[in-house]
């Protein structure tokens, strides 16, 4: 028996390419051995995985099978320490194992006889070299891929959304893909709203198309990559950070902020389901009058059939027959949104008066405000660290000042990043709101209730009521608003002569549809020039 060996042939899968470690040249060389000295050959063990553990399929067979079968074998052959473990470690515990079940492991490049004590010097340094080498190419691949999301390269499979592509240099990048590129930007664009219950458009994002289980749903709606920004870990004294990506965004960073701050308040509000009920449309939109929770709607049975009511819960006893309540919603919308026949002529008058009458000196003076809140912050966070430096204060007390400062930083780069995104090119910004208009005024005059439960929020931007005869509202859309005030005035001016709209700004914006206080009244009156909200 001490002349039978099993033999052990391994490679990992970036060493197939090597000749040197190829399965066959390892086969050749260990059978050679062999037939030179005599030794009988049992079993040829093949291996496709890693020496950075003896967690490998075939080892754990073959232990299996000598502690069934003691004394079938005397040697276990391999070409190299490094073939047999890259972990001194785990080498050592192994090769213990092996000689307590009476089986010797011999490299036959680098053989050693260990009951004499000095070999066990030479076997420490076969075993520790490959471990070396191990750990110093995963160094720099770890440095190498820092480097590379510093640079703004997103590195790995693509996410969701996105495709692996490489240029004509051979530089390796992501590219949005579609139609599931057009699909995520919808799924932000639905939750910014705050109308809709989050699995139920994660449920209509499949059936547009979109293949992503529910866990890997929510971890891309709190993904920065889809807004162009890749989050860089900390290590050592760098801090984390988020870097601006040199992929192509799917959606804007504002719309990305609206949508976390929406989930991190998933719990404090009531978000309907996307799917609703024919009895039900407004569900999860209206508030109710006395407790001001959203309104939820049940059936209830009567002696004859069943009766919809809209209702409130949790002890709030508030209830008003649906058909009631959908049959004047409807009747304010028609009246509320207007048909535009010429929209061309809309779109200039708009244009026209913003540009002689809007000032950006508002936004101006907010953004310079921000940035000097930012450079405040910053420069405490530096008179903390020189405290510490100097020993004036704990670093445990610097770390928790630090990070206070460094959320609020996060906080009003947001709102920076809002402000900037607001000042976008108004005459785009009218066109996309009147183009909207078109789109509702049918939904509304279809009765097309899903699409225009998506406007909702849009068209009421405050808090609606129904007070048992009409709907009440802090507001409407200030850029419907208009728009209808400058179809009224074109209708009454057919004679084509040039219309005033000096006064337009009186006429829009004093005071909403429910009783405003003095102040209240003072803050409309401000903010009376016509700044389109068209949120849609």
């Amino acid at each position: 028996m001490k002349n039978t060996a099993d033999l052990y042939i391994r490679v990992s899968t970036d060493e197939q390419a090597d000749k040197g470690y190829s399965q066959r040249n390892q086969e050749e060389m260990l059978r050679k051995y062999c037939n030179n000295n005599s030794i009988i050959i049992r079993n040829i063990i093949y291996e496709d995985h890693s020496a950075k553990s003896f967690n490998r399929p075939s080892w754990k067979n073959f232990l299996n099978e000598l502690k069934q079968k003691r004394g079938s074998i005397s040697l276990v052959l391999f070409t190299k320490w490094d073939r047999f473990s890259r972990n001194a470690g785990d080498a050592y515990q192994m090769i213990s194992q092996l000689r307590s079940l009476g089986v010797e492991p011999q490299a036959i490049e680098q053989p050693l006889d260990l009951s004499i004590p000095e070999n066990k010097m030479m076997l420490a340094f076969y075993l520790a070299a490959p471990e070396v080498e191990n750990d110093r190419r995963a160094l720099n691949v770890f440095y190498g891929m820092r480097r590379a999301k510093k640079e703004g390269r997103y590195m790995g499979l693509a996410p969701t959304g996105y495709v692996n592509k490489t240029d004509e240099y051979g530089k390796k990048y992501i590219a949005p893909k579609q139609p599931d590129a057009n699909i995520i930007k919808w799924v932000f664009q639905i939750l910014s709203k705050e109308t809709y219950n989050t699995e139920q458009i994660w449920k209509s994002a499949k059936n547009k198309g979109l293949i992503c289980s529910k866990n890997a749903f929510w971890q891309l709606i709190r993904n920065p990559l889809y807004c162009g920004k890749i989050f860089l870990p900390a290590f050592k004294d760098e801090e984390s950070r988020f870097v601006k990506g040199q992929h192509e965004s799917i959606i804007t960073e504002k719309l990305f902020y609206e949508v976390q701050d929406v989930l991190d308040g998933r719990g404090r509000k009531y978000r309907a389901k996307i799917e609703t009920l024919d009895e039900f449309p407004f569900r999860g939109l209206l508030h109710c009058p006395e407790c001001e929770k959203k309104l939820t709607g049940s059936k209830s049975k009567g002696r004859n059939r069943y009766y919809a009511y809209y209702h409130c819960y949790d002890g709030c006893k508030h209830r008003v027959n649906a058909d009631k309540i959908n049959s004047t919603i409807f009747k304010d919308l028609n009246s509320f949104i207007p048909k535009i026949n010429n929209k061309e002529l809309i779109k200039k008058t708009l244009l026209s008066y913003y540009t002689s009458n809007y000032s950006g000196d508002l936004e101006d003076e907010a953004q310079s405000n921000i940035l000097t809140q930012i450079k405040e912050y910053e420069n405490r966070i530096s008179y903390c660290r020189d405290l510490m430096a100097t020993r004036q204060i704990e670093p445990s007390d610097y770390r928790e000042m630090k990070i206070d400062y460094s959320e609020r930083i996060t906080k009003l780069e947001k709102d920076l990043t809002k402000t900037e995104s607001e000042r976008m090119n108004i005459e785009s910004l009218i066109n996309h709101g009147i183009e909207n208009l078109i789109k509702l005024h049918y939904f509304v005059e279809n009765q097309k209730v899903n699409e225009i439960r998506g406007y909702f929020d849009s068209m009421y931007p405050e808090k609606t009521y129904f007070s048992g005869t009409a709907v009440r509202t802090g507001r409407r859309n200030k850029f419907i608003e208009y728009t209808n005030l400058i179809i009224k005035s074109i209708d009454k001016n057919k004679n084509g002569t040039k219309i005033d709209f000096s006064t337009l700004s009186r006429q829009v914006g004093v005071a909403g549809f429910e009783p405003a206080t003095s102040c209240s009244q003072s803050r409309r009156d401000n903010r009376a020039t016509l700044h389109p909200e068209v949120h849609f």
